[in-house]
């Protein structure tokens, strides 16, 4: 299966599903489903807004090097 970003960096960077779903206070299937395409009942690789902030700041308590633009698909063609 493909993972869909930006969900998959993010959840990758703060530890995994488990953890994601820990912080959030969301069921693991919840959390898994940010990863899968919309039309498979998935978020389309997108994380809800409500979701970055919890996120955000359980980063900046466990030192995740993890930053907003993280949260947002790079557009095609975008510099690095």
């Amino acid at each position: 299966m493909v993972m869909l970003e930006p969900a998959n960096t993010v959840i990758e960077i703060c530890g995994g599903f488990s953890v994601v779903a820990e912080v959030c206070q969301r069921n693991e299937t919840r959390v898994r489903r940010w990863c899968y395409p919309k039309e498979r009942g998935g978020t389309g690789g997108l994380i809800p807004s409500d979701m970055q902030q919890l996120l955000m700041a359980a980063a900046k308590k466990r030192k995740w090097p993890l930053k907003p633009e993280h949260f947002f698909p790079k557009a095609e063609g975008a510099q690095q």
